[in-house]
């Protein structure tokens, strides 16, 4: 037996383990840009497709299985997973539900049809097929009491686009956005909208259907720890969800997976009302995913099985093993969501190779990547790099033991959420359980910890002076900087990545001389996992990796960047006006302005896209378009020049 697994990253690497582990052959694919991946190397064989988004090219995914004689395809969550042409035309067995399921389950207007008919509840709105922007905005003008409401894409997922809509002069601008968004990610721009709930809480539940009609369900997952409408944290089971609203959760997913004609594994999911809980808990329909989620781990880790398993074996024709009655949630299992972006700037997409890489372990700890030392983490794919999973038997000791795995994972090179995610583990609400899918937005933002930034600026000089340092048994090598009363001191001058002020310091054998501050004793040694640092007697193990003319070091989940900079050299002039850069690699959508136009503060000059999400460019103060850099269609890299305005008018 053979299976190709029709994507990559993480996913990729989570299916070929289980294939292994069943001793059936796996075959990868991969782009120009992959050709190094985890996924790729795990595997038995593997196919190279071309250019980076030949993922989307169902061609070049076909002609890979004809060519490796695979048995069976994969597809993974994302690119064409939720593809029905895609599954239609699969020449060997396909390991996902019908097509005729994936087509009626993947529009959402059709979709919520079936669950009115199914009898489960569903939100107000305007929902008919191929509705126009001037169709939605009577509507909404008919009824303003239906304020807020969210503007959707019709097919597709991950919370692409999708639009809060609060006031109807901001309705014009929500339609041409989620139109663009949409038509890019799922080749439709076809729109619903609904009233959109306040404080609502993200719950789904994962159930399996086989050929025979049989179908169970593995409880609900708690998702509503979101940003952008996409999941950061997840766990199984839901801290308010009670036995009674779990059945009566299960049965409108059964009824909806039954309806469709479904086999295989799914997910419907639903909207809570925050305050609701227990069996008083009332719940909205919101959509059915039609292929394995991407926090599938942690129903695997409560329910002790592995779904992929369970979705081959339905693939292959077998009976529903399972009974409902048995299926009860051990402990309680949460997930998060390593992503490269910059919490901090309002999640932009962050890229970079990654210098240095290490994973936590231990009792109750789970994995899931789909990067390693060296990678690549460009801005063709969006931004999951790694899941960590934590399994303990109360949801307490689930979350500290996932904080403590966060707290050891080190990923040096692209910017990461790891840090944010242990904040968000620490919130009060998080700990008692009080969730919904705004809380993210309204954590405040990381306190400033001057005393960790010079800690690591220590470390980072440390590390360099390690480097000078000669490794060979020649004591004559060792006399460089010698004096006659010792080593002299170095000086060190080091600039932070992004912001900040620089740090000046001078080593002087254990103790550092930090400009501005105290004395600090210091020394620092290598370690198998990074670099041994004892500062002011307390000793940690620092991960730490050179980076071109960049020195990284990270503790504890985040991560800093040093540039050494010259002593005399001082800080560049400011200049009256703004220069607006990208603030990330991408490419340029839409540019809304000319030289010699008028703006005022707020207004939009560009917009850019990078790993599935649109950013908009504003002007940050009145002024004119001195000049204009970029065009639709360009490529831009991180801090390239995107539009200059004059502050004088002028």
């Amino acid at each position: 037996m053979s299976v190709l697994v029709a994507n990559r990253g993480e996913i990729a690497v989570r299916v070929i383990r289980t294939l292994k582990r069943l001793n059936i052959r796996a075959i990868a694919v991969y782009s120009d840009a992959d050709a190094g991946a985890p996924h790729v190397r795990l595997a038995d064989e593997a196919v190279a497709l071309g250019p980076p988004q030949s993922y989307l090219d169902s061609e070049r995914i076909l002609a890979a299985v004809r060519t490796s004689g695979a048995q069976a395809v994969h597809p993974g969550y994302g690119f064409l997973s939720e593809r029905a042409e895609f599954a239609r035309a699969c020449p060997v067995t396909w390991i996902g539900p019908p097509p005729e399921a994936i087509e009626l389950l993947g529009d959402k207007v059709a979709a919520k049809r079936l669950a009115v008919d199914a009898g489960v509840p569903t939100l107000p709105g305007i929902d008919r097929g191929g509705l126009t922007d001037e169709e939605i905005l009577a509507w909404a003008g008919e009824h303003p009491s239906r304020l807020p409401l969210i503007v959707k894409a019709a097919a597709g997922g991950g919370g692409r686009g999708m639009r809060i809509v609060r006031a109807l002069d901001e309705l014009p601008h929500a339609l041409q956005a989620a139109r663009r968004e949409a038509l890019a990610g799922f080749g439709s721009d076809a729109l619903l909208a609904e009233r959109y709930i306040e404080r609502a809480r993200h719950v789904e539940i994962q159930f399996l259907a086989d050929a025979h009609g049989n179908a169970v369900h593995l409880g609900e997952r708690e998702c509503s720890l979101q940003r952008r409408h996409q999941k950061l944290v997840e766990e199984c089971p839901s801290p308010i969800v009670s036995p009674a609203i779990r059945a009566r959760m299960g049965e409108a997913a059964l009824a909806l997976a039954r309806a469709a004609g479904y086999v295989g594994a799914g997910t419907c999911e639903f909207l809570v009302p925050a305050g609701a809980a227990g069996g008083d808990a009332g719940f909205h329909f919101l959509e059915v995913n039609t292929r394995l989620q991407v926090e599938h781990p942690v129903t695997e880790l409560a329910y002790g099985l592995d779904l992929v398993e369970a979705q081959l074996r339905i693939a292959a024709g077998e009976r529903l093993w399972l009974k409902q009655p048995d299926l009860v949630a051990r402990g309680h299992a949460i997930e998060a969501r390593i992503c490269a972006e910059q919490p901090e700037r309002g999640f932009l997409p962050g890229s970079g190779r990654i210098v240095g890489y290490r994973e936590p372990s231990g009792n109750g700890i789970r994995v899931d990547s789909g990067v390693r030392e060296g990678s690549a983490v460009g801005t063709h794919y969006d931004s999951l790099l790694a899941k960590v999973i934590a399994h303990a038997p109360t949801r307490e000791q689930a979350l500290d033991r996932l904080d403590r795995a966060l707290s050891a994972l080190s990923i040096l090179g692209p910017p990461t959420n790891t840090s944010l995610l242990r904040r968000l583990l620490a919130d009060p609400a998080v700990r008692a359980g009080e969730l919904d899918t705004g809380l993210v937005e309204r954590l405040p933002p990381a306190p400033a910890d001057a005393q960790a930034d010079e800690d690591a600026a220590i470390v980072a000089a440390l590390a360099r002076t390690l480097e000078g340092q000669p490794s060979g048994d020649d004591p004559w090598d060792a006399l460089q900087g010698w004096r006659s009363a010792g080593r002299a001191p170095q000086r060190w001058r080091l600039v932070p990545e992004h912001r900040g002020d620089p740090v000046e310091l001078v080593i002087d054998g254990d103790l550092v001389r930090v400009a501005g501050g105290a004395d600090r004793a210091a020394r620092a040694e290598a370690h198998p996992e990074g670099l041994a640092v004892t500062l002011d007697g307390h000793r940690r193990v620092w991960a730490s990796a050179r980076d071109g003319d960049l020195t990284r070091v990270g503790i504890d989940g985040r991560a800093w960047a040093f540039r050494e900079q010259p002593l005399a050299l001082r800080r560049d002039l400011r200049i009256a006006g703004a220069a607006l850069a990208a603030p990330m690699p991408g490419s340029v959508l839409a540019v809304r302005v000319q030289d010699g136009d008028s703006v005022r503060a707020g207004d939009v000059l560009v917009v850019i896209e990078s790993m599935k999400m649109e950013l908009e460019v504003v002007a940050p103060a009145a002024g004119t378009v001195a000049r204009l850099s970029v065009m639709p269609g360009d490529r831009v890299s991180g801090g390239q020049l995107l539009v200059a305005i004059g502050a004088d008018g002028r």
